[in-house]
C-alpha cells in the first residue's frame, strides 16, 4: 500500500468562495496525500457537507471556531486543533482565511513538518471595521509572517498584499471544477427566460448589497438575481431583485446558467470563485474595479470594470443591446486554459511535496 504524506487543512471559514476551493483542491489532491480538514461550520456551511468530499478524506468539524478574531473565544478550538495535530501528525499543515493563518501559526506546531497559509483575502483589507482595527490585524499578519510558514496567495493581487507580512510568499491562481460545471449545464434545457442579471454569494458589507441594489434601482425594467443569502439582505429593496436564499452547488449553477450577465459589485476580494464559474459558463461579467477583479478581468476584452453605480447600469445597458460573445468567448478561455481545479492542485502538489523557491 503506498504510504502517502499526509495534510491537516485547517478551515475556520468553511462557507462561500472558500468552501467551493476546498472541494476543489481536497477532491483533486486526495489521490496523491492522505487529507484531513478541520474545519468550523458556519450557516452557509451544508449540513451534508461529507457528499461534497471523496470518501477519502477525513472531515473533523472544530465545534468552537469562532468568527471573531478573539483568542479567547478560539480557545477551546486551539486546544481542539492541538489534539488533531498530535492524532494524525501531519507532514503539510495548510491553513485557510485569517482566523485560522493567526491561530495555526501562533498555537500549532508540527515537528518536521511543513506549514502554508492561504489569506483568501485579508482581515486588514475590510473596510467595514474601524482604521485602529485593521491596523492590529496588520500587525497580527506581519507578527505571523516571522513564523516558518509560506504564504500562498489566490492571486496577485493577494501576493503583492502577503509580501509586505510574509517573509516567504508565492501565489497560486484559484481553479474550479469545470467537469462539474459542464455536467451540471449539459443538463439544462433550454427555455425562454428573461433577461437577467445575477450574483452569487453571501449578502455581506464586502459584496456592497447596497451598490447592487441601486443598479437595480437605476435599471427596474431588468430582473436581478441574487443567489444566496446574509445577514444584509434587508438592503436588497428593489422590487426587481429575487433572493434565492442558500442553494446547492448544482442548484447554483443551473440557476447561473439561465443568467445573463454576472454582477459582482464587491469592496474588496482575493481571486473569486463565483467570477471564475461565471467566465467559464461564458457569462458577461460586470465587476468592481478592486484589486482581485482586475487579476482577472481585463476591462473591455474577458468583462468589465465598474466603479459607480451609475457606470454598471450604463454598461449593463450597452450589453443588452450589443453581441459580446466576443468577450464572454475570451473570459471562457482565460479560465479553461489557467483557472481549472487540475492546475491548481497540480501547483499546490508541487509546492507541498519541493517546498517554495528559496528566493520567494
Amino acid at each position: 500500500m503506498e504510504n502517502h504524506q499526509k495534510i491537516l487543512y485547517v478551515v475556520e471559514a468553511m462557507g462561500g468562495g472558500i468552501f467551493t476551493y476546498m472541494i476543489a483542491l481536497a477532491n483533486g489532491l486526495c489521490g496523491q496525500f492522505d487529507i484531513t480538514i478541520a474545519y468550523g461550520r458556519r450557516e452557509e456551511t451544508p449540513r451534508n457537507i461529507e457528499e461534497y468530499f471523496d470518501s477519502r478524506i477525513n472531515l473533523i468539524c472544530v465545534e468552537h471556531f469562532e468568527r471573531s478574531a478573539s483568542l479567547s473565544k478560539n480557545y477551546l478550538a486551539i486546544k481542539q486543533l492541538r489534539r488533531i495535530v498530535r492524532e494524525i501528525k501531519p507532514d503539510i499543515i495548510h491553513l485557510h482565511s485569517s482566523i485560522a493563518g493567526a491561530v495555526g501559526r501562533l498555537f500549532l506546531r508540527n515537528k518536521e513538518g511543513r506549514m502554508f497559509y492561504t489569506p483568501h483575502g485579508y482581515s486588514f483589507l475590510m473596510k467595514d471595521i474601524a482604521p485602529v482595527k485593521r491596523a492590529c490585524f496588520k500587525l497580527v499578519e506581519k507578527i505571523c509572517g516571522f513564523r516558518n510558514c509560506v504564504t500562498i496567495a489566490c492571486g496577485k493581487g493577494e501576493w503583492e498584499q502577503s509580501k509586505k507580512v510574509s517573509r516567504k510568499s508565492v501565489y497560486v491562481w484559484n481553479g474550479i471544477d469545470t467537469d462539474k460545471i459542464d455536467a451540471v449545464l449539459g443538463e439544462i434545457q433550454a427555455e425562454e427566460t428573461p433577461f437577467t442579471v445575477y450574483t452569487v454569494g453571501r449578502i455581506t458589507y464586502q459584496k456592497n448589497p447596497e451598490k447592487f441594489n441601486e443598479i437595480a434601482t437605476l435599471l427596474p425594467d431588468v430582473r436581478f438575481c441574487w443567489i444566496g443569502d446574509g445577514e444584509m439582505r434587508d438592503v436588497l429593496t428593489s422590487p426587481n431583485i429575487e433572493i434565492t436564499g442558500w442553494k446547492e452547488s448544482e442548484d447554483v449553477f443551473r440557476l447561473a446558467g439561465k443568467g445573463d450577465i454576472f454582477l459582482l459589485t464587491s469592496r474588496w476580494e482575493g481571486l473569486p470563485m463565483s467570477l471564475l464559474e461565471a467566465m467559464y459558463m461564458k457569462k458577461v461579467c460586470v465587476v468592481s474595479d478592486i484589486a482581485g477583479n482586475r487579476d482577472i478581468i481585463v476591462d473591455g476584452s474577458t468583462g468589465y470594470l465598474c466603479d459607480t453605480p451609475q457606470q454598471f447600469a450604463q454598461k449593463i445597458k450597452e450589453i443588452q443591446n450589443h453581441d459580446e460573445s466576443a468577450v464572454a468567448e475570451r473570459a471562457y478561455e482565460e479560465v479553461a486554459c489557467h483557472h481549472t481545479n487540475k492546475n491548481m492542485c497540480g501547483h499546490y502538489a508541487e509546492l507541498y511535496l519541493n517546498g517554495a523557491p528559496k528566493d520567494c
